[in-house]
């Protein structure tokens, strides 16, 4: 069945195999919307123990499958055996904060001497340059690790090498077939790597660095010589769940693994700069991976977005409360203004989508676009239309600095790696989802026709960003407890395994209120008189507004998620509504 919105989409149900559904209900004593929804997934009978129970015990392969690990964790050995202080290159995003205080917290609890710098977005640009390694050096680094970036940093490690400065690069960005002259290269999307471990966020590869550097000291007795009681690396997963999920790289194998434990350490506060953070956040509940995507990750990125890059990196670093609080309570309110900037700009690329409406991916460029905040908007345009997403902030004298957020089956770091062979870009780099870029204007028409013929070999249709796929079809009674307990098993959701979409069939309005400036909170109630609490945010302005923010007698059908809210003890089910269609008489 579809339905066709008042938002002008189609919801189609996804498609799965009904016998798989059923073996995997009865080899694993699961109820029928868990099958359903392990199905759809295509999760395996033999993957089903790890999907729901994942553990590092079972999913933790061996570091070193990974190319260059040993040469990278042998010659930082050497550099701790000579103390040597080691400079760590962080990229200024929360992945690339979370990596480098993964290093910087290790070190230090090792009695390792270590320095970070963290490059500004506007003066330094992406990832490692000469100057910025000239920084770093001049900071009594002998030796660089670079940190979620540097693996087509060819002029910055050539130099550093000049300098007899080795460089290690812990990355996970797409590669070329080529590679920088460095020590080392520990990146699981090599195009020679065979780890099968290509879906690791940087600060997941950062941990399997750790990992292999902890077993190599404890196997040269490093830590009973230097009486140094070995770190318990499992104490670092909060750092590392939250790089996984603010890089929006998918939560499958390992990487759930990753997330549900750093989850666990998360709750237990160890990491003074995200304890404070999240209180002034003013957040109660329990820590979930909305926190890590919605409340910890813009606030601790803001700071890169106005020109304090390294804010987010010494949050997540200090062991000083006073320290903690001032640089919270300051990127939290960089963050407010990275709202303020980020509605203003919105706004008018909007206005420049809606002229190349038709256009099979979003290539549009503007002069001084403010540059920490594009690639939110990207997210943004990329969301609502769901089509590739380029956007480009342009200088006086026609030099652009692009962020691009891309949908499944559009690999945008392979793209932009292309684009620069092909001398249209100078320089950038990605993963399959997210990139950046530096061009010239002269070129961004060749770079649009060369994005749009790779969009046309890619075999998707723009027909298809006009459709919904959901889960499944449930009725207002299975809005409850049990209901939200048996789907939230599946978790954590993000990337890879999206949360689950529901439609909830034959409802009316009964009650509806506006809350804050725009969402709308209602009461819907079925023919059975079973009554729904639910919210649709940022509902106001849009198509949703004129049938949601009334009673009304006319029947509608919702499609949205479910949510489970605690307030004053009692715990309540939620339906947030993403859209909605109405029923005809």
């Amino acid at each position: 069945m579809i339905y066709t919105s008042v938002t002008n989409r189609n919801w189609k149900l996804k498609q799965f195999d009904l016998n798989q559904a059923q073996k995997l209900a009865q080899d694993h004593s699961l109820n029928e919307i868990q099958s359903r929804l392990l199905a759809i997934r295509n999760i395996k009978s033999e993957e089903v123990k790890d999907f729901l129970n994942p553990t590092l015990k079972n999913l933790m392969p061996d570091p070193n499958i990974i190319s260059d690990m040993k040469k990278a964790v042998e010659r930082v050995y050497q550099a701790i055996m000579d103390r040597k202080t080691i400079g760590v290159f962080g990229d200024y995003d929360v992945d690339g904060a979370s990596a480098t205080a993964l290093l910087t917290k290790y070190f230090s609890s090792i009695k390792v001497e270590s320095v970070f710098y963290i490059p500004d977005r506007k003066k330094d640009g992406y990832g490692p340059n000469i100057d910025s390694f000239k920084k770093l050096i001049s900071l009594k680094s002998n030796i660089i690790i670079t940190v979620d970036c540097g693996t087509v940093a060819f002029e910055a490690i050539k130099y550093s090498q000049n300098e007899n400065i080795d460089v290690i690069v812990l990355d996970h960005h797409q590669s070329e077939i080529r590679l920088p002259n460095a020590c080392a290269i520990v990146n699981p999307n090599r195009l020679d790597d065979d780890s099968n471990l290509n879906y690791l966020s940087a600060a997941g590869v950062t941990l399997m660095f750790l990992v292999s550097l902890n077993s190599f000291l404890r196997k040269k007795g490093w830590f009973i010589k230097k009486k140094i009681e070995e770190p318990d690396i499992i104490n670092f997963l909060d750092l590392v769940s939250l790089g996984t999920v603010c890089d929006v790289v998918p939560l499958v194998k390992l990487n759930r693994a990753l997330v549900c434990q750093g989850l666990k350490i998360l709750k237990k506060r160890k990491n003074l700069g995200l304890k404070t953070l999240y209180d002034i956040s003013n957040h109660e509940e329990a820590p979930t991976t909305y926190h890590l995507g919605y409340v910890f990750g813009p606030r601790i990125n803001a700071g890169g977005r106005v020109g304090k890059s390294s804010h987010g990196a010494k949050l997540l670093t200090t062991n000083n409360a006073q320290t903690s609080y001032q640089l919270a309570n300051e990127l939290n309110l960089y963050n407010e203004e990275r709202k303020l900037i980020e509605k203003e700009l919105l706004n008018k690329i909007v206005d420049e989508v809606k002229k190349n409406i038709n256009d099979p991916v979003y290539v549009l460029a503007g002069v001084n676009w403010h540059e920490g905040v594009i690639g939110i908007i990207a997210s943004r345009i990329k969301e609502k239309y769901n089509k590739p997403t380029f956007l480009i902030s342009l200088n006086n004298v026609g030099l652009g600095k692009g962020s691009a957020r891309s949908i499944y089956g559009f690999d945008i770091g392979t793209a932009i790696l292309a684009a620069v062979q092909s001398k249209i870009l100078l320089k950038g780099g990605g993963h399959k989802m997210a990139g950046g870029f530096s061009i010239h204007n002269s070129k961004i028409n060749d770079f649009k026709e060369f994005l749009f013929s790779k969009f046309e070999k890619s075999g998707l249709s723009n027909t298809t960003n006009r459709n919904i796929y959901v889960d499944s079809i449930i009725s207002a009674s299975a809005l409850n407890n049990d209901f939200f307990d048996k789907v939230d098993e599946l978790a954590p959701f993000g990337s890879g395994n999206s949360e689950p979409k529901f439609i909830v069939e034959n409802v009316k309005i009964v009650n509806s209120q506006i809350v804050g400036e725009k969402h709308l909170k209602v009461i819907l109630c079925d023919r059975n008189g079973k009554t729904i609490n639910g919210i649709s945010f940022n509902a106001i302005g849009t198509n949703l507004e004129g049938y949601l923010n009334k009673k009304s007698h006319k029947m509608i059908n919702i499609l949205g998620k479910m949510s489970s809210n605690n307030w004053k003890g009692k715990r309540n089910i939620e339906f947030i509504i993403d859209d909605i269609s109405v029923i005809k008489d």
